[in-house]
């Protein structure tokens, strides 16, 4: 058994039994969709489908990446996968560096494939292995034990600042990200762990030819928080308060979207970090996402319910994004992308000292990008 293994265990069983939620917001509570009393739709009618990756999701919906490398998180990464194969919709897998380390952990992570066959599901590596040697070679060893449709490289530097073992190099990072975006076959997704991509980082991330990220913002899972506890069980304190001071930092979700949007107005943005319920799904789309994203509730959904409780967290978070579609009139995701917003003072204010033109913003230019043009890219 490598260190990263029991780590992997210290996460699941710390995101369950512990208050890991950011201090702030999404600021998701910031907007409103305008409410159309005379929505000209049916209910039954709404098409939530989009391709991503290369194949149909029935609504725009993923559980990003969570877990794996431990023989507990094979249970749990099947038990999505099942729930993701039958509802149509997508699936990421936790950091693969376990198995990549020893190849014997490679079960718990090639599991979800085998549950789920036909669902879209992604592989997962972090940046800073990346820049501690690992390249396109062991990017193709996590693609091959899923049979993956993309790799995500996920970017953790709050997280690796205030982990007892954190890996916090990051000088090189976007070269190495360039690297991997022109020499595997398959797309490259960069995602944020739970404190946000905003403008910068989403400029940078394009330049480097990325065409799909997940901005994971904050107002959701803290990891900072959960290496708060861990630095606190391993007995050292100070490791311990700093985290806590910074549990609260980062993007929120809402204004990471926007910003993500403004600064790469082709690529495909997933909407993840404290989406709770279809309606926060459906704002985040709104604001300018292809499609959202959820990991702790369904975590927290499997601990009480196992797959019946993943599979009816995920119906209910569907059947709300189809009623907030109905409800603004929306017939297809283009349309929700189109409808009459309100931002509230508090999240106008940050995106206005940010640089973006709110007013064009709601007047339609969130719509100068082609919807969903980079979510299954060529």
């Amino acid at each position: 058994m490598t260190a990263t293994s029991p780590r992997k265990l210290d996460h699941i069983r710390v995101t369950v039994d512990s208050i890991v939620e950011h201090g702030v917001t999404t600021l998701l509570e910031e907007v409103e969709i305008v409410y159309k009393a005379l929505p000209e739709a049916s209910l039954d009618g709404i098409d939530m489908g989009l391709r991503f990756l290369g194949k149909k999701l029935s609504a725009p919906l993923m559980v990003t990446g969570m877990t794996g490398g431990h023989a507990a998180a094979a249970r749990i990464n099947c038990a999505i996968a099942r729930a993701v194969e039958e509802l149509g919709l997508a699936m990421g897998v936790g950091s693969q560096r376990a198995a990549i380390e020893d190849p014997g952990l490679a079960e718990t992570f090639s599991i979800a494939r085998r549950c789920a066959p036909s669902a879209v599901i992604v592989a997962n590596i972090g940046v800073p292995q990346l820049v501690k040697g690992y390249g396109v070679g062991e990017a193709r060893k996590a693609i091959e034990m899923l049979d993956a449709d993309a790799i995500a490289i996920h970017l953790n530097a709050a997280q690796e600042a205030f982990q007892p073992e954190g890996d916090t190099d990051y000088l090189g990072a976007v070269e190495k990200i360039r690297e991997l975006v022109e020499k595997l076959d398959k797309p490259v997704i960069v995602k944020e762990t739970g404190h946000g991509i905003g403008m910068e980082a989403a400029m940078l991330l394009r330049s480097a030819g990325v065409r799909i990220i997940d901005v994971s913002g904050a107002g959701g899972t803290s990891w900072v928080r959960v290496e708060s506890y861990r630095a606190r069980a391993k007995g050292d304190e100070i490791l311990a308060e700093a985290a806590e001071s910074f549990s609260s930092f980062g993007i929120p979700t809402a204004q990471a979207v926007v910003e993500a949007r403004w600064a790469a107005p082709d690529a495909c943005i997933i909407a993840s970090g404290g989406i709770r319920s279809g309606l926060d799904a459906a704002k985040a789309i709104a604001l300018g996402a292809d499609l959202a994203g959820v990991a702790l509730p369904v975590i927290n959904a499997y601990a009480r319910g196992g797959e019946q409780g993943v599979k009816a967290l995920l119906e209910r978070i569907v059947a709300e994004i189809r009623a907030a579609m109905f409800l603004t009139g929306s017939r297809s995701l283009e349309e929700l992308r189109s409808t009459s917003l309100i931002l509230k003072p508090g999240l106008r204010s940050i995106l206005e000292s940010r640089g973006v033109d709110v007013q064009l913003y709601l007047n339609g230019t969130r719509l100068l990008y082609k919807p969903g043009s980079g979510c299954s890219p060529v």
